[in-house]
């Protein structure tokens, strides 16, 4: 590979800064199955609170934007007939609740962001977003929601659904969801109401109170919210959906959206599609940022990036692949040779996982083995650094905006690229040597730390006054007769 140096973009104008992120779950065994079992490897240790607290500030020291981690509810779909399986291998159980973890966190750091996956399913909005708006005072205003709709079916039968809801179904469930959130941190309180005079005697302004009585097709929820306004009031919102639907969803919500893209070309042609969706919604076309996964290999030769791959390789284990692969279509591929063909492959799951695979391997007709391949090696960036961020600018002229970085161990892969990667990447400009002041909303977009006026949260600023408290308090006894004596 040859490599070009400087941060000029392609016919002039500086290169803005990658948003770098470290995706993680507080799980033994995320994307990259079996690797848990390297000697280094660190995440069998995940319930100990000190490894996360440690790579907290790791990641911080070496300035990245956020910890992201993910999460499910349930079981993968069954391999081999069952669930035995997923607990042999690891694969997302045991784990725990992220949402608990940046609580610790929040008080460990200082300016990293942190960002948790919860979905609609799992939390009744009103609940959620008193979560939230207290993680969110707790930090300083560094929290983010990825917001999903659970592709699992063990996840909604554990909150008592019969099964897998259709795929646009659910997006209709998380439309109301959203609904309700931003009302509550948006309308519910005005900036001001929260007082705390103490000469006055006045802690918040019954006129600046509101309640939302919200009525739709899931939730009744009256108000009102009984946190005050946090930092960002609304979290820094994260989508992934790939689906059209999950597009829609995205442009009309989401200010960073998730994406496991194929190729720069595909990037291009994807980011294009969703802004032009935001843009056809009154948003900015700025207002949606896209964050590629990589799994990132990072060696000072090409010889010693050949034997780190190929030592991950050989701890790879294939059939936990699989198993998150297939478990997450509602496939049951176990037992089945890698050269299975998926041309009568129908699932209400991650559909836009499946068209990427699709894409990835040229076919409309991929194989099992093509489904591995893409998971654990197509997302894969392995070079000496120069390389990977030449591979990173061009990403980034296809529309990508940061990076969500993939790791094999704990804490050694983030460890590799703070030391190997990171230096190239600064003397480039694409990352960031301090943080910016402010919450994480204006950490990664420099307008501030509110939503802005374009997004869809922000209608129910404000519109909630016939249902403040003064409207409806009684006039107190002291205070009539108090008018009644200077009349």
């Amino acid at each position: 590979m040859t490599s070009r140096t400087g941060t000029q973009r392609p016919g002039g104008g500086q290169r803005p800064r990658l948003i770098i992120n470290a995706f993680l779950m507080n799980t033994g065994s995320h994307i990259q199955g079996g690797q848990w079992r390297r000697p280094e490897a660190q995440q069998h240790r995940f319930n100990d609170l000190q490894l996360w607290q440690d790579l907290a500030r790791e990641l911080e020291e070496a300035k990245f934007d956020a910890m992201f981690f993910a999460d499910v509810v349930g079981l993968y779909g069954d391999h081999n007939g069952g669930w035995a399986e997923h607990l042999r291998h690891g694969l997302q159980i045991p784990s725990n609740d992220p949402i608990v973890l940046l609580s610790a966190l929040a008080a460990t750091t200082e300016n990293i962001g942190l960002a948790a996956t919860s979905s609609v399913i799992q939390s009744h909005p009103f609940q959620f977003a008193r979560q939230m708006s207290t993680l969110d005072h707790l930090s300083g205003g560094r929290v983010g929601w990825n917001i999903v709709t659970s592709v699992l079916e063990n996840a909604h039968r554990n909150f008592g659904g019969a099964g897998l809801e259709a795929h646009d179904d659910r997006y209709a469930w998380a439309d109301e969801y959203m609904e309700v959130v931003y009302k509550l941190w948006e309308g519910s309180w005005q900036d001001d109401a929260l007082k705390q005079d103490k000469e006055r005697s006045i802690f918040s302004d019954p006129k600046g109170v509101a309640k939302i009585h919200h009525q739709g097709q899931r939730y009744s929820v009256e108000g009102p919210h009984l946190s005050s306004p946090s930092p960002q009031r609304t979290p820094l919102l994260f989508q992934a959906g790939g689906s059209p639907r999950g597009q829609q969803f995205s442009a009309t919500h989401a200010e960073a959206a998730f994406t496991a893209l194929t190729d720069p070309a595909h990037a291009l042609e994807y980011t294009r599609g969703v802004r032009d969706l935001a843009e056809a919604q009154g948003r900015s076309r700025e207002d949606v940022k896209f964050l590629q996964g990589f799994h990132i290999i990072v060696g000072s030769t090409e010889d010693e990036v050949r034997r780190k791959s190929q030592d991950l390789d050989s701890t790879m284990d294939l059939d936990s692949m699989l198993a998150h692969i297939g478990g997450g279509m509602g496939a049951d591929f176990g037992g089945l040779p890698l050269d299975t063909r998926m041309e009568d492959l129908t699932t209400q799951g991650a559909q836009g996982h499946l068209e990427a695979t699709r894409r990835a391997a040229g076919t409309q007709n991929p194989t099992l083995e093509d489904f591995i391949r893409y998971r654990a090696i197509n997302n894969r960036l392995a070079g000496t650094p120069e390389q990977i961020a030449d591979a990173l600018e061009r990403w980034q002229d296809a529309g990508i905006d940061g990076i969500n970085i993939v790791n094999s161990t704990l804490p050694g892969t983030y460890t590799d690229i703070i030391q190997g990667l990171l230096p190239e990447l600064r003397r480039r400009g694409l990352a960031q040597s301090e943080y910016a002041p402010g919450s994480l909303r204006h950490k990664l977009s420099g307008r501030g730390d509110r939503l802005p006026q374009d997004h869809p949260a922000a209608r129910y600023r404000g519109v909630f006054h016939e249902y403040s408290a003064a409207a409806t308090e009684r006039p107190r006894k002291r205070d009539a007769a108090l008018a009644g004596g200077l009349s």
